[in-house]
């Protein structure tokens, strides 16, 4: 089955066709950093890392970029508060995202585009979008999109402007799509901006947010590119007001595919910092979370479903985590006395069928552990051929490759425990089960758990 998406735009699954052979330009919208980033945020970032992952498996050489928005309402909100430099806050939670990604195992974008580097573009595409008359200015020096002058206005999000009250303009970043406005595309300099300000030939002042993302994702891939991802929430107005601009200043299509990721629920409902259930990644893991099972989590359900996020659901995402990575460990024993080939099991094109039909992560999944828990049982029982063993490897690696679930660690182990692994591997050849057992529990009582394989004992950490 050829690849499949979901374009937002079309409202429909459509065979996707890349329009340079071979090569996938995949835009992404990423942090504004104001904050740290939270576990809605990486529900997100976490599919559009799936989605790249998938292509890269096709054999695409996929381009990614992930805008930094480090100028807009928030973000001098937030230097206002607390009375420090714009950059002060900005690189401080720039820093922490990147240590997040890095956590979480995301694959990072060719390139981080930071808003505050492109100024120059963006003034560039709004001087175009004034002399084509699809804008016009204000008084105070702002700049306005006029969204009657685009046709297609609406088009993304279904909206039908003609039939909507509208009021006469927007000044804020974002806003509902009940009153469809003119939006500002460059902001006249206010009091409150201090020195976050920059000159332009209509006046001083600082881009809105929507021209940001269409000055870097131009620049970086383009007039007309491949795919836009982003969350359900930045459809309207943020997606759609980029289209506008994008279109009406260079004259040309600019993105063939739309892709947008439902919210996350958490445990349940909305995630709230009053109800207590608002949870960063750093909360996470000092919650005892691994990377793996905070991945496994976001990826379990559909991309274009509600999913719900829950403390209470770690024991189990653990257990998922610890037999993916057991299988792991199963089979990378087995394949050190093999030669390998690059086959693979019949079961991986049912796998690669669930992922090219708009990427359902739950019956590929599904296909995935069924699988897994056959082999386990074909190679704990020795009815495994060579070239069995070879294929399962092949498909484990295109696997983890594309969910990253397997979890190994480094253990380090006390000389104590290997002095009592030791005495125990001797009382086995000894035949003496009573002191092979007994060391065994006094093993479980110092918090460690082993196991007897054929390729010998196997410690784990409880």
């Amino acid at each position: 089955m050829k690849l499949h998406l979901y374009n937002s735009y079309k409202r429909e699954k459509e065979s996707f066709e890349p329009i340079r052979d071979g090569y996938v330009g995949l835009y992404t919208c990423g942090p504004t950093v104001y904050d740290y980033a939270h576990i809605g945020n990486f529900r997100t970032f976490i599919f559009e890392d799936l989605l790249k992952r998938w292509l890269i498996h096709l054999g695409y050489d996929v381009k990614h970029i992930m805008n930094i928005t480090d100028v807009d309402d928030k973000t001098i909100k937030k230097a206002n508060d607390e009375s420090v430099a714009l950059n002060i806050i900005t690189d401080r939670y720039t820093s922490c995202f990147m240590e997040d990604l890095k956590w979480l195992k995301m694959i990072p974008a060719d390139e981080f585009p930071r808003a505050t580097d492109y100024i120059d573009k963006m003034i560039s595409m709004i001087q175009t979008l004034l002399d084509k008359n699809f804008a016009y200015k204000d008084n105070d020096g702002s700049v306005y999109f006029d969204i009657n002058s685009f046709q297609e206005y609406g088009c993304l999000t279904n909206l039908n402007i003609k039939g909507q009250k509208q009021t006469k303009r927007i000044n804020d970043d974002e806003y509902e799509k009940d009153s469809p406005q003119d939006f500002a595309l460059w902001k006249g300099w206010k009091k409150e901006d201090g020195d976050i300000v920059w000159n332009a030939p209509w006046g001083k002042g600082r881009p809105g947010w929507h021209i940001e993302c269409s000055a870097m994702s131009i620049d970086a891939l383009g007039d007309h590119f491949d795919i836009h991802c982003g969350g359900i929430d930045n459809m309207f107005p943020h997606h759609e007001n980029e289209i506008a601009q994008s279109v009406c200043s260079t004259g040309k299509p600019f993105v063939n595919y739309w892709l947008h990721s439902e919210f996350l629920l958490v445990d349940g409902g909305k995630m709230s910092k009053s109800l207590g259930n608002y949870y960063t990644i750093k909360d996470l893991i000092n919650k005892g979370f691994s990377a793996e099972s905070i991945r496994y989590q976001l990826l379990s359900g559909h991309y274009r479903t509600k999913i719900s996020f829950s403390i209470n659901k770690k024991h189990e995402s653990d257990k998922v985590v610890e037999r993916v990575s057991d299988f792991h460990e199963l089979l990378s024993q087995k394949i050190k006395k093999i030669s390998l080939d690059n086959s693979l099991p019949q079961i991986y094109s049912d796998f690669s069928n669930a992922m090219n039909d708009d990427l359902n992560t739950p019956q590929a999944l599904a296909i995935f552990f069924e699988w897994m828990k056959s082999e386990s049982k074909k190679i704990k029982d020795n009815s495994l051929s060579s070239e069995e063993i070879s294929s399962a490897w092949n498909f484990l690696n295109i696997f983890n490759s594309i969910f990253d679930f397997v979890k190994i660690e480094s253990l380090i182990i006390p000389d104590k425990i290997k002095d009592m692994l030791n005495k125990r591997a001797k009382a086995r050849e000894e035949r003496d089960w009573s002191m092979s057992d007994k060391i065994r529990d006094s093993l479980k009582n110092a918090g460690w758990i082993v196991d007897d394989t054929p390729e010998g004992q196997k410690l784990k950490k409880i």
